[in-house]
């Protein structure tokens, strides 16, 4: 076979300088993945370095960690899943200390939580609140738990100098002089290590292409995989470092729920490619870009109970006599004479002039959180999409976890939705009726998830299936007589668990 390594110093010089960064001392590596061309080659040229090395020299670890933001295209997480499944096993197989992980968000934060839980207006270039919560926290909370355990750790992270010139600066300034590592931009005691920031796109395509993957992945497939959804997003875990070349753009793979791109072109491109079980997501994705332009469905205030103005008058003409006019100064008059409930109005065409300064242009309020209302539509909506892709494609996909549908619960009762509404919507959409009142208590910590999620791909058992036997199990947990514990198990076996 044709080994690129004999024949591309660039490579041969990228490998080295991935042994000598790893024998340097005792610090962990923890590798962000995110299953795109960069994070690959990445993952590949450690896995080569490492195997390389004396058994003797293989003293620390290696964390391989991706992102799963559970609203990540379904093509792409299965096959991110898939991949971690088979580095971990190589890595066994070889005796390379590294270990696979999938970093989630927590359940009260993740991004339908946050959207029909707590009423976030969808994300946006200038409110782009989904990269922090869902992808850098997740990620951090991983590196700083190695921190704790280790006192510094390295994170490798598959960015080039020649992906923007405003990378590039960024990345110089944060080079440690001496080094080869750069200073993470915000945790303390982790630093950043690129071994293929010299590479240029065409050496990515050119290593991953002719260099037979570790695992047995086929890299032609991930050229396709480009080729069908015309981009990626990368795994973040410095936000100085990834973004300073700017944002994903208009052309991804990643969220399909991604309202911040004007069109979504990922998952246009995978539609145009023949994948048409996918289109229920497109619509959908459209559905909340026009649902958050909705001053309707936004409650006339944010999220703190603060009214703010603002000079977007939305098209109303400041000459239009039919629109209540009032001063700055009467607004919470205003407000409480006509009983107007800032949450629940759909709409409050009031133009708004400020007191010291007549010739000032008028304002009208500003929206904030999606009201209670539409956040009920968009649950409706999205268990409506779910139905529809496990009838088109897969009955086991799950667009919403019943963890996520218990956050919003709360969320919805500390909102003061004291109907409880949540449970009816799911049955009227799913004909599934939870237990609601269960004990809530997380069984399993996240790296235990991800072994389970592993395991069952693994043995070809169901996941949602084999998560409402161990829940069947927690409610018995603790009762001396646990005769319908039995019962209990073969009545969720015999019920129709694929819309689990």
């Amino acid at each position: 076979m044709f080994n690129i390594f004999e024949t591309g110093s660039k490579f041969v010089e990228a490998k080295e300088l991935v042994k000598e960064v790893y024998q340097a001392d005792a610090r962990p590596w923890v590798v962000g993945f995110s299953g795109g061309k960069d994070s690959t080659a990445v993952v590949q040229l450690v896995f080569q370095a490492l195997s390389e090395l004396d058994p003797s020299a293989l003293k620390k670890k290696v964390y391989v960690i991706s992102s799963d933001t559970q609203v990540e295209t379904p093509l792409i997480i299965d096959k991110i899943t898939r991949t971690l499944g088979r580095i971990q096993d190589q890595a066994l197989a070889t005796g390379l200390p590294i270990e696979t992980h999938k970093v989630r968000p927590k359940v009260e934060q993740t991004f339908w939580a946050s959207i029909i839980g707590k009423g976030y207006p969808t994300p946006r270039q200038k409110f782009r609140w989904c990269t922090d919560r869902l992808k850098i926290e997740p990620a951090n909370r991983f590196i700083l738990d190695k921190v704790d355990q280790f006192g510094e750790v390295v994170m490798l992270l598959g960015v080039r100098d020649s992906e923007s010139s405003t990378r590039a600066g960024v990345m110089q300034s944060h080079t440690i002089e001496g080094t080869n590592l750069m200073r993470h931009s915000t945790l303390r005691n982790a630093f950043v290590f690129a071994p293929i920031r010299s590479f240029n796109l065409d050496d990515v395509w050119e290593f991953l292409l002719q260099y037979e993957s570790p695992w047995g992945d086929d890299n032609n497939e991930l050229l396709k995989l480009y080729q069908d959804s015309s981009s990626e997003c990368p795994l973040v875990v410095d936000k100085e470092v990834k973004e300073s070349a700017g944002s994903c753009g208009n052309s991804r793979f990643g969220c399909w729920t991604c309202t911040v791109v004007n069109e979504d072109k990922a998952l246009s491109g995978f539609i145009n490619n023949g994948v048409d079980w996918l289109r229920p997501l497109y619509d959908f994705r459209n559905f909340l870009v026009q649902i958050r332009e909705d001053r309707t469905k936004r409650q006339k205030h944010r999220m703190n109970g603060e009214v703010y103005l603002t000079t977007n008058l939305g098209g109303i003409d400041p000459n239009d006599l039919s629109h209540p006019r009032i001063y700055k100064s009467e607004i919470k008059d205003y407000i409480e004479q006509n009983r107007i409930d800032l949450a629940s109005v759909e709409e409050l065409d009031v133009l708004i002039f400020d007191d010291e300064d007549s010739d000032a242009a008028p304002k009208r309020f500003g929206v904030g959180p999606f009201t209670m209302k539409a956040r009920e539509e968009i649950l409706r909506k999205l268990l409506q999409t779910q139905e529809e892709i496990r009838r088109m494609h897969d009955p086991n996909v799950e667009l919403i976890t019943v963890e996520e549908l218990k956050a919003i619960r709360k969320y919805w009762h500390d909102d003061l939705q004291w109907e409880d509404r949540l449970p009816l919507i799911v049955e009227e959409e799913t004909g599934i009726v939870y237990d609601w009142h269960q004990n809530d208590r997380p069984v399993f910590k996240e790296d235990q998830v991800t072994d389970l999620e592993s395991l069952c791909k693994e043995e070809g058992v169901n996941l949602n299936l084999l998560k409402e036997l161990i829940s069947v199990e927690k409610e018995y947990s603790g009762v001396k007589v646990r005769r319908g514990l039995f019962q209990a198990f073969d009545k969720t076996l015999r019920q129709d668990f694929l819309h689990l």
